[in-house]
């Protein structure tokens, strides 16, 4: 029986294989994603207005969301396997073909299809990562999953400066041979039976049985809300510290903090909260990013951005792994990566949304808009709480274990 309080390294050296093979593909994978952080900077340099190469970036926000919930139908009825091994090759193909596109609409065309194959991984990952980790380690185990998230996400950016400066061709290339590569891991290391237990019918209704769930649903409000406030980071925050007065580089600088906090602290922070129960993760987790949001609203200068800073990124490594592992849970067993596919597709909208209200809200009223992030950040929790009441008000993830 697995020890609900084993520490980082005994949970990932007593982890299945497959689930060691699917953290370092997400890493690969990750390291060469570069497409997005430069696709304007593409679109650009191939002589598109700088309106054509935001409205690509657009479209490959939208591919996403798409691939997102094209993924969790491909895992319930193919199998992680194939799910990650056909979106990562289709990828790479993708990739290597937009080089040769030189027409607008067959350009989009193709960023739209890149965007959503891409990401169809995502859902097959993470029911693997359900199938074959025990209930009471599934959250430290998502917790090391998004450390591979990050860590990718961090270092993409600056392996795809060192190559861009050598040519886009070879940017586009790296990130066909990171896919490739993810694809060959899961290949070789994943396990050939489909997720969806065997002998079951799968069922009727896609995605639409996912939304009749009610709980649910209330669930993927929460999750939507909580995305839409925790992005003011990226939309919101550069625009409040310009008008006071500080350069980009104290901007840089708050985005650097979340992101060392979060590389060096959640493993650590995950092994005290992976034993609490899902209530108080979320309760502690959506207040704390209220109230770091709503600090941004008080004089101070540059020690209140800190502040406010460390207070929602603590509430990222407080709730963000139990966030991750929750939708695995939450739904029949035969249709997981629909669940972890709509959950994935929701915080993507909330993304989307979240930087198109909130600047809009600081266009129009200033410094109370971080305010009422806050208080939207604290109302989630309704939805939240109703949402996980199916594991009952006190219930943990170990508690959960079946």
């Amino acid at each position: 029986m697995a020890d609900p309080n084993a520490g980082i390294l005994r949970t990932y050296a007593e982890s299945p294989f497959a689930v060691k093979a699917v953290l370092l593909g997400v890493l690969v994978n990750k390291l060469g994603a570069f497409l997005q952080v430069f696709l304007v900077l593409f679109m650009t340099t191939r002589g598109f207005t700088d309106v054509q190469g935001g409205i690509a970036l657009g479209v490959y926000g939208v591919g996403s969301v798409l691939g997102v919930l094209l993924g969790g139908s491909f895992t319930d009825r193919f199998g992680a396997r194939w799910t990650i091994v056909l979106g990562m090759a289709g990828t790479a193909v993708l990739l290597v073909a937009m080089l040769y596109l030189s027409i607008y609409p067959l350009l989009l065309a193709a960023v739209l299809l890149v965007g959503g194959i891409s990401q169809a991984y995502r859902p097959a990952a993470a029911a693997i990562i359900a199938e074959l980790t025990p209930r009471d380690r599934q959250v430290m185990v998502f917790a090391m999953y998004r450390l591979a998230l990050n860590l990718g996400t961090t270092a993409a950016p600056l392996l795809g400066a060192v190559l861009l400066s050598i040519s886009y061709d070879l940017l586009f290339w790296g990130e066909a041979v990171a896919a490739l590569g993810y694809a060959a891991i899961a290949l070789v290391a994943l396990p050939r039976r489909r997720v969806a237990v065997p002998g079951k019918e799968q069922p009727k209704g896609g995605y639409r049985a996912v939304l009749r769930d009610r709980r649910y649903f209330a669930y993927l409000v929460a999750m939507l809300l909580n995305a839409a406030v925790y992005v003011q980071y990226l939309s919101t925050l550069p625009l409040a510290m310009r008008d006071a007065g500080f350069e980009t580089f104290w901007y840089g600088v708050m985005v650097a903090i979340n992101g060392a906090v979060v590389i060096g602290f959640e493993l650590l922070m995950t092994k005290v909260v992976q034993n609490w129960r899902i209530r108080s993760v979320l309760t502690v987790g959506f207040i704390l990013l209220g109230s770091g949001m709503a600090l941004y609203a008080l004089p101070g200068g540059l020690a209140v951005f800190v502040v406010a800073t460390l207070l929602w990124t603590l509430a990222e490594i407080i709730e963000g792994p139990t966030m991750f592992a929750y939708p695995a849970m939450a739904g029949p067993e035969e249709t997981r990566g629909r669940y972890i596919a709509a959950a994935h597709a929701m915080f993507g909208i909330g993304s989307a949304l979240g930087p198109v209200a909130g600047v809009a809200l600081w266009t129009g009223i200033g410094n109370p808009a971080w305010l009422l992030f806050g208080l939207v950040s604290v109302l989630a929790l309704a939805p939240a709480w109703y949402g996980v009441s199916r594991l009952g008000s006190g219930v943990s993830v170990v508690q959960a274990t079946t």
